[in-house]
């Protein structure tokens, strides 16, 4: 099977990467290497059956160059990071939006057999209520969230009027090794300084899910293109931000205190997701306790 990935030099493509890498498949890897980096698949620079195109979502031409027969398509690509999506509008329309539109596109002219779709749980902005289950309005509050929704809605109107197999995967906050710049490895990297842990309002509730979990979700998506309704990927517990920085700061044993600042309106405050059918329609059982990987986070900090 030859499978391509869009965003694959990212956090979780290149884990996704590895993965598929393991399973023998013929991997085609697309990354504009704006946010990711040829680091995290350096283990595979010498395997023959993976080849990476330094290409754009935004450039219609290298979609199609890199979807060509393909059978399978993960599209990973985007503007992932919420307070640059809004800085950068004009780019997270492009990436997000007019990017995906390429992807889909394409791959109805190549008639792959499957597309999978990671959105977000941004799609929600503030819930009503808790847990937020896969039929609330999807109300966001800021841009990268919107993006997604307009995604979403062309996943949606391609494989209802052209029958193109897309699953829609809504991803709670993931955290593992090679992330950056979101909230777990900042404060690691803050607390391994000692140095003041920023935190943002502090009254945030949020759903953790580990990065494993995400690929094995993301694999099994592949694997039931017949499925049409958009499924929530996260752990089904909330964990608040305090909470989540004594845990850091005990196992770095660190000095560090919090620095509380005022709270970022782009910041959704209480975020917990219903995962019934992850569970049931994936196979995926998420662990109790969400963040009970934290250790392997830190014993692996420096892939």
């Amino acid at each position: 099977m030859k499978i391509l990935i869009t965003g694959a030099a990212g956090f979780i493509g290149s884990h996704l990467v590895d993965a598929l890498a393991a399973r023998g498949d013929d991997l085609v890897l697309l990354d504009n290497l704006s946010h990711g980096r040829m680091d995290n698949l350096a283990r595979h620079r010498q395997n023959p059956r993976i080849h990476f195109i330094n290409g754009d979502l935004r450039n219609e031409e290298q979609v199609n160059q890199a979807i060509k027969d393909c059978s399978v398509v993960y599209h990973l690509g985007a503007q992932s990071d919420v307070v640059n999506a809004v800085q950068d509008l004009d780019t997270t329309f492009q990436t997000n939006v007019v990017g995906t539109y390429h992807i889909l596109k394409a791959a109805r002219e190549q008639q792959v057999q499957c597309l999978v779709f990671p959105s977000s749980r941004e799609v929600y902005g503030e819930p009503h209520h808790l847990p937020v289950d896969e039929d609330q309005p999807l109300l966001t509050t800021n841009a990268y969230g919107a993006s997604k929704i307009s995604a979403e809605m062309y996943c949606r109107a391609f494989r209802k009027h052209y029958g193109l197999p897309v699953v829609i995967l809504r991803m709670t906050n993931v955290y593992g090794t090679r992330d950056r710049d979101r909230v777990i490895p900042v404060w690691i990297k803050q607390a391994r300084a000692c140095r003041p842990l920023p935190v943002f309002g502090g009254q945030q509730v949020l759903d953790f899910i580990w990065i494993d979990t995400v690929i094995q979700a993301l694999i099994s998506a592949a694997q039931h293109p017949e499925l049409e309704q958009p499924i929530n990927i996260g752990s089904g517990t909330g964990t608040p931000i305090l909470d989540l920085a004594r845990r850091i700061l005990e196992l770095t044993n660190s000095t560090s205190e919090l620095s509380l600042l005022p709270p970022r309106d782009t910041s959704v405050l209480r975020f917990v997701a219903r995962v019934e059918r992850m569970r049931d329609l994936l196979g995926i059982h998420p662990p109790k306790d969400p963040l009970e990987h934290l250790p392997d986070v830190l014993e692996r900090w420096d892939e």
